[in-house]
C-alpha cells in the first residue's frame, strides 16, 4: 500500500469574460486577498466561440485569463469557485444578467483544471457542490486539448499562455524546494 502524500502546490488562475467596456480593475483588487497579486495576464480577446453568454452580457464580450502569484493547495479550488460565484453577484447588470463571468481553475505541472457547479460525464465531484474538469493536459512539452476542451482553451495563444504559466509554476516550485 502506498502512503498518502501531500499534493504538489498549484497556481490559481481565473478566466474572465466581461462585457466590453466594463473595467476589471476592481475585480483584481477583490481577488487579491484570496489569491495574491495577478502575476501574468493574457491579452484581452474578443469572445466569439459561442453565443451562450450573449443574452446576459451582450454580443461584445472580452475573454482574458489571470494567473496569481501565490501557490496553493489544489483542494482550495472548491473555495475558489464559491468565492467567484459570490463575486459575480456584485457584477449584475440592469437586466439581471452578469457583466463579468469568473471561471476559476488551477495550473499543475501535468494539467489545467477548471471548477464547475455543473456535473457532466468527464467531471469529478470534489465536494460542497463543486466539480473539477481536466481541460488541458501536459504532453510532449506542451499543454494539449481533450475532446471536451472549450474552444477558447484550444486557441494557440491560450495554449502558449498556459505554457508560460506552467513555467512560472515550475520556477516557484523549485524556489520553494530550495527554502
Amino acid at each position: 500500500m502506498a502512503g498518502i502524500k501531500e499534493p504538489q502546490p498549484v497556481l490559481p488562475f481565473i478566466g474572465v469574460l466581461s462585457r466590453d467596456g466594463i473595467g476589471t480593475g476592481p475585480l483584481i483588487e477583490q481577488l487579491a486577498p484570496l489569491f495574491g497579486s495577478v502575476t501574468i495576464r493574457s491579452t484581452p480577446q474578443k469572445f466569439t466561440h459561442t453565443t451562450y453568454y450573449n443574452k446576459e452580457m451582450g454580443d461584445r464580450i472580452l475573454r482574458q485569463w489571470w494567473v496569481f502569484d501565490r501557490i496553493i493547495d489544489p483542494a482550495f479550488l472548491i473555495d475558489m469557485k464559491h468565492a467567484s460565484n459570490t463575486l459575480e453577484q456584485h457584477y449584475q447588470n440592469d437586466d439581471g444578467g452578469r457583466d463579468i463571468n469568473i471561471d476559476p481553475g488551477i495550473i499543475t505541472m501535468s494539467n489545467v483544471i477548471l471548477a464547475s457547479t455543473k456535473n457532466y460525464s468527464h467531471r469529478i465531484y470534489l465536494g460542497k457542490g463543486i466539480y473539477a474538469e481536466v481541460t488541458l493536459i501536459f504532453k510532449r512539452k506542451t499543454y494539449t486539448t481533450l475532446e471536451w476542451t472549450y474552444p477558447d482553451y484550444k486557441e494557440p495563444s491560450t495554449i502558449d499562455f498556459f505554457n508560460q504559466a506552467r513555467t512560472l509554476l515550475k520556477d516557484k516550485l523549485i524556489n520553494a524546494a530550495n527554502y
